[in-house]
């Protein structure tokens, strides 16, 4: 990742009314998918979206800090190097499959399907051929 977006991320002040805190959780919401519960890491920011409830406290300002972290740590900054080899992950149950590709054990991207009934080979098989294709 570029050391200055880390920079910028990680010397984001503290937000104080409701319109900088919404700025704040509409860049963490974007990558969400990569931040492991996010949503109980955002819940007291996103409590203080409430009318008339933005009151930053102690637990507005740890909610705040680990965001921060978690947004300029992997799997977040992960990109793929071409010279490097790619380790595909997959797995399915009866309730849907997903892959993860992946490369030096950092997650680069995810692919998640539900809603579908398929027999055990397909199940096991499917999601390495829909990860080509995506």
């Amino acid at each position: 990742m570029d050391p200055a977006k880390v920079e910028g991320v990680l010397s984001w002040p503290t937000p104080k009314n409701v319109k900088e805190l919404r700025g704040f959780l509409g860049l963490s919401g974007y990558y969400r998918r990569f931040i492991k519960g996010y949503g109980i890491i955002s819940r007291p920011l996103t409590n203080l979206l409430k009318k008339d409830g933005f009151h930053w406290g102690k637990e507005a300002e740890e909610s705040f800090t680990q965001l921060k972290q978690a947004l300029c740590s992997a799997p977040v900054s992960a990109m793929p190097d071409f010279s490097q080899p790619f380790i595909l992950e997959t797995d399915a149950c009866m309730k849907g499959m997903g892959t993860v590709l992946m490369q030096n054990s950092r997650p680069l991207a995810y692919l998640r399907i539900t809603g579908f009934s398929y027999g055990c080979n397909q199940m096991e098989a499917l999601p390495s051929g829909k990860s080509l294709c995506n």
